[in-house]
């Protein structure tokens, strides 16, 4: 009899066991979510589970148990979201959390709008470390793919991906002064971007108002972006008109999307200037039948009224060649003063001239170097004209010289009612325009835009639930696979067996922007959990610590065919 109940005992410690051994062969399930899986298809309800960094069922119901486990009744469950254009490049040195972007389920910072942090030569390794302000950090890297694995190595919370910037490609070779390569320089500036290419850069990414990237005619853009797209990548350009001539500038991306064979991708759509709100039909005509005609063309936007860049964008190019220090020393001599004066006020200028659409009402002081100028941040040029006693033009010029930097600065340009008809077209998606921050400083120093805080929030609160514009299904598609697919991300933006464990878990109900042009530091709300790479980042609304993010590199890594192939 002892030994039927030693064995009816062992049998049952045993069966115990294994038990316990499947129970537990999930690192995490989510259970219970409402499941937006990013196709745009509607949701169902179901469980995740993750092993690992790899999300490996999702079904109606998981068997057995994870050793973590999520309760998401209630939830939206997606795949993470992909900021489209990010700025992220120096705060996530700063701080690694990238706090305001996990908090809005942000799992994919895209970088590269016309200046990437590589490649650098050494005088562009000393201008650059020249030119911080209160982040400040050595720079140990010269190419692209060694910026990205020094933030992996570091430590980052989100994944992180770039554009080689064709900018830093032509400064590189070329300086900042208004030049044309010659074929030599063209050559080596190409075989820069199959560099960056071959090292993970999503393709070449342009930003056609400002000095230097605005030197560059067509054919070098053509050049550059062919090399790209050899290797699987696209062209994404702010282009050099976002106003006035905004068709013009259509027609080059298209263009240079043409005879390149690249896909390309407008940065944040806009139409700048009441005075031509009206012309989003025609620019819509336009890219759709670019797309009728088989080429690629996209875009993103984010979700605001204003803008943000600095006072480079009020002053004509020609005074800002040859870098900011040439720019700043040319404004101390009163006869460029006079005339760059008399171009900001020019009504009809043949240079991106935001200050001219904007107003000097319109524009809101954001970010100085200098300390003592700090009190204006956060007012606009007619209040502190106003208080100096110059005019707006001589102000701006000032605080230039007086701050040694561009001086950040808001531009209100846009339309409410254009952003919610862009939102409407299936082939745009979105982007901050902005680093990912945090409530603290050094960032605090500072007055940001509001869609460092908001971008996502403010899309699936205000214009997905409260107005209805989309249904949420669609927001995330255009938030995940869109984005993906543009990118030629082959394992994110979908959520299904097999896929980086890359989520977002929030509550649709509450989820929604906080942050105001008046108080920007304020994080969005609604956002429960976040996983990146199968590790939790946010856990009930609060940054877990862990920075589990990795360089997501493009179709070209590895393999981008050598010159003359």
């Amino acid at each position: 009899m002892r030994r039927i109940i030693l064995f009816l005992a062992t049998l049952l410690l045993t069966g115990s066991v294994a038990t316990a051994q499947e129970a537990a062969r999930y690192d995490v399930v989510i259970r219970g979510g409402t499941i937006y899986d990013g196709s745009g298809a509607p949701p169902q309800i179901g469980d995740v589970a993750i092993s690992g960094d790899r999300i490996v069922l999702v079904a109606p119901r998981v068997p057995g148990r994870g050793r973590g486990e999520v309760d998401a009744r209630g939830l939206a469950v997606a795949p993470g979201f992909i900021n489209m254009l990010s700025w992220a490049t120096e705060s996530l040195i700063q701080d690694g959390r990238s706090q305001s972007d996990i908090r809005q389920g942000v799992t994919l910072e895209v970088m590269g709008e016309g200046w990437s942090m590589g490649p650098l030569n050494d005088e562009m390794r000393r201008t650059a470390l020249s030119r911080q302000s209160d982040i400040r950090y050595p720079i140990p890297w010269t190419t692209l793919g060694q910026y990205l694995e020094h933030l992996e190595a570091r430590g980052i919370a989100p994944n992180v991906a770039s554009f080689v910037g064709a900018t830093t490609v032509r400064i590189h070779e070329l300086g900042e002064d208004d030049v044309d390569p010659n074929p030599a320089q063209l050559a080596r500036m190409r075989a820069l971007v199959r560099q960056a290419m071959n090292e993970g850069a999503m393709g070449v990414g342009t930003s056609l108002i400002y000095a230097p990237g605005n030197f560059a005619e067509t054919d070098e853009l053509v050049a550059l972006t062919t090399e790209a797209g050899r290797c699987g990548g696209m062209y994404i350009s702010h282009m050099r008109s976002e106003g006035d001539r905004i068709l013009q500038s259509l027609d080059e991306l298209i263009e240079i999307s043409r005879r390149s064979g690249a896909p390309a991708e407008l940065y944040h759509l806009k139409l700048s200037g009441r005075a031509n709100w009206g012309r989003l039909d025609e620019v819509i005509r336009r890219i759709e039948a670019a797309r009728a005609e088989g080429l690629r063309i996209t875009a993103d936007m984010y979700l605001y009224p204003a803008g943000a860049t600095g006072l480079t964008a009020a002053m004509p190019l020609w005074v800002q060649a040859g870098g900011r220090e040439a720019w700043i020393e040319r404004l101390r001599d009163p006869a460029i003063r006079a005339r760059v004066a008399a171009e900001m006020r020019d009504p009809a200028p043949d240079w991106e001239n935001l200050m001219l659409r904007a107003g000097p009402e319109g524009m809101m002081f954001t970010d100085f170097r200098n300390p003592a100028l700090r009190r204006y941040v956060g007012r606009t040029l007619a209040e502190v004209a106003r208080e100096r006693g110059t005019s707006p033009e001589e102000t701006a010029m000032d605080l230039v010289v007086e701050d040694g930097s561009r001086v950040g600065t808001i531009y209100f340009l846009m339309s409410e009612d254009n952003i919610r008809r862009q939102i409407r077209l299936p082939w745009v998606s979105f982007g901050s325009d902005a680093g990912s921050l945090a409530t603290e400083p050094p960032f605090t120093n500072s007055h940001p835009h509001p869609r460092a805080y908001g971008n996502v929030a403010r899309l699936l609160g205000r214009y997905v639930r409260d107005e209805r514009i989309i249904p949420l299904e669609e927001a995330v598609r255009r938030l995940t696979s869109l984005p993906a697919r543009n990118l030629g991300i082959a394992e994110r933006g979908s959520l299904r067996a097999g896929m980086f464990a890359d989520l977002a878990i929030f509550d649709p109900a509450t989820i929604a922007d906080r942050a105001t042009f008046e108080s920007p530091h304020q994080y969005a709300v609604g956002m429960r959990h976040v996983f990146v790479n199968g590790t939790q980042v946010l856990r009930d609304g609060a940054h877990t610590g862990a920075t589990p993010g990795r360089v997501v590199r493009g179709p070209g890594w590895n393999r981008c065919p050598p010159e003359g192939s």
